[in-house]
């Protein structure tokens, strides 16, 4: 640390009490990337929830609602599907922005530290999303993706968009008469008691 002061001092003629400065205020930016300890970070990171999130939730209650049975995480397909819907051949992914990397959402922000990890795992987590998606198609699955923004901001026209697609497969049709307000409520009550009990 001397060396780099007096080498500055000498090169550029300036006093080291503002050299010194400096080179503190840059070290304190250095450190304070992350003001969480390693154990910390890791402990928040696990708590991040992949199943039963709120969107999913949310999802499941107004297809149940509305007269749809369905699986949820399946171990048996590739990817672990969200809904499985055996009588439709179909599955739902209720994908989560910033994970699945949205494209032109708000939500999917890159963190600005550590830039090479997180761009190498967005990109591990696109293309298995599209692996997971061919191998599915060719067991026979049709796959269907739901975005979280979608469906925690116009949950009704999200569902419509999964009931379309699997009337095409189906005679039966289904009511989409829903109050938004208490399908939001129900999906958030319901998330609390999926916390709880885990």
């Amino acid at each position: 640390m001397q060396n780099v002061i007096y080498y500055i001092r000498a090169s550029y003629n300036i006093p080291i009490s503002h050299i010194q400065y400096n080179i503190c205020s840059v070290q304190k930016e250095i450190n304070m990337v992350d003001h969480l300890t390693k154990e910390k970070r890791s402990w928040n990171m696990r708590q991040i929830k992949n199943r039963h999130t709120k969107p999913e939730v949310l999802v499941r209650s107004i297809l149940h609602r509305i007269g749809y049975r369905f699986k949820i995480n399946d171990k048996k397909l590739p990817g672990k599907p969200d809904i499985v819907l055996p009588k439709y051949k179909s599955v739902i992914f209720v994908h989560g922005c910033f994970w699945h990397r949205h494209e032109n959402c708000s939500k999917a922000t890159t963190p600005k530290t550590n830039r090479d990890y997180w761009d190498k795992k967005f990109q591990r987590n696109i293309d298995r999303d599209k692996e997971v998606k061919q191998q599915l198609q060719q067991l026979g699955w049709y796959v269907i993706v739901i975005w979280e923004c979608e469906v925690l901001s116009d949950p009704v026209s999200a569902i419509s968009r999964i009931v379309s697609k699997l009337e095409k497969s189906s005679d039966r049709k289904y009511s989409l008469d829903i109050n938004r307000n208490s399908i939001l409520h129900l999906a958030e009550e319901r998330s609390k008691y999926l916390i709880k009990i885990r």
